[in-house]
């Protein structure tokens, strides 16, 4: 192929015209596009800028679990239509696109397994899935892994990737701030450890709930973290926000996360807080 010839170490715009729509990505950070081949090797972190690109759930859990240590839990469990919502397209015709095109169920994937041996309570939210947003069963599988944590005195780790509540389900939705934070209070009661991982983005009630209440809060390189968009909060208070406002760096700064954490480096992360942690709870099996 005419792109292969010229020997580039980089490819440009011009290439484009010669590659295959699913061969590369373009980085939103640099602008430079990349061999999708080699930004999955590198587990969706640009090589040139360090831009976090979005992964999926299952791809969260195959980075950070032992490979053949995970069990799925509840992944069966799908939404209902409450209050028979319906905007542009009936919430049963948008939950069915979503499964389509994520091949789950719902916007989070719970289940058990080990951390570099160390045994876990998992939940990574995907915002694939109708922008990760939360409602009934999502809620109810949170704070399922939170149960399951406290049954069998493990420590819980969620990855939060999320728009907020999920407005078709109304109060529905909102219910699950208090039922998940709940569940996470019991967890603190026990001395379980609980570690929190804020990917980009982690917005609305996900961060007023479950997301922001760790024992420990990671985030992600550039991630986007905080209730209300910045224009929202900067009109109601009629005042300009500072640089880089929400993004992980300043949370870290003002220290509402603990630490900003490169992807290719999570596990290793998760692992050694866990190992510092892990007096006062029994491991697993």
């Amino acid at each position: 192929m005419a792109w292969f010839q010229k020997k580039k170490k980089r490819l440009t715009a011009e290439d484009r015209r010669d590659l295959p729509s699913d061969v590369f990505e373009k980085c939103d950070g640099c602008g430079e596009i990349l061999y999708g081949e080699r930004l999955a090797r590198n587990l969706g972190v640009c090589p040139e800028c360090g831009n976090h690109f979005r992964i999926s759930a299952p791809r969260y859990v195959e980075l950070l679990i032992d490979s053949g240590s995970f069990e799925e839990e509840d992944g069966g469990m799908t939404s209902g239509d409450p209050l028979a919502f319906s905007d542009l397209k009936p919430y049963p015709g948008r939950l069915e696109a979503a499964r389509q095109k994520t091949g789950r169920n719902e916007a989070v994937m719970t289940g058990r397994g080990r951390v570099e041996g160390i045994p876990v309570v998992l939940a990574v939210m995907d915002f694939s899935f109708i922008g990760g947003s939360m409602g009934s069963v999502v809620g109810e599988k949170i704070a399922r892994a939170g149960r399951d944590a406290l049954e069998r005195d493990l420590p819980l780790v969620v990855v939060s990737a999320s728009g907020g509540a999920r407005m078709m389900e109304g109060i529905f939705s909102l219910m699950q701030m208090a039922k998940t934070s709940a569940v996470l209070a019991r967890l603190h009661e026990r001395g379980l450890p609980y570690i929190s991982v804020l990917t980009d983005p982690t917005t609305g009630g996900v961060t007023a709930s479950y997301a922001m209440l760790g024992d420990v809060n990671l985030a992600e390189p550039g991630a986007l973290i905080g209730f209300a968009g910045p224009r929202v909060i900067g009109e109601t208070i009629k005042q300009a926000l500072p640089p880089g406002f929400q993004s992980a760096e300043f949370l870290e700064e003002h220290g509402m996360v603990d630490r900003v954490i490169d992807r290719r480096e999570l596990k290793s992360a998760v692992a050694q807080l866990l190992r510092h942690m892990r007096e006062g709870w029994r491991p697993w099996g």
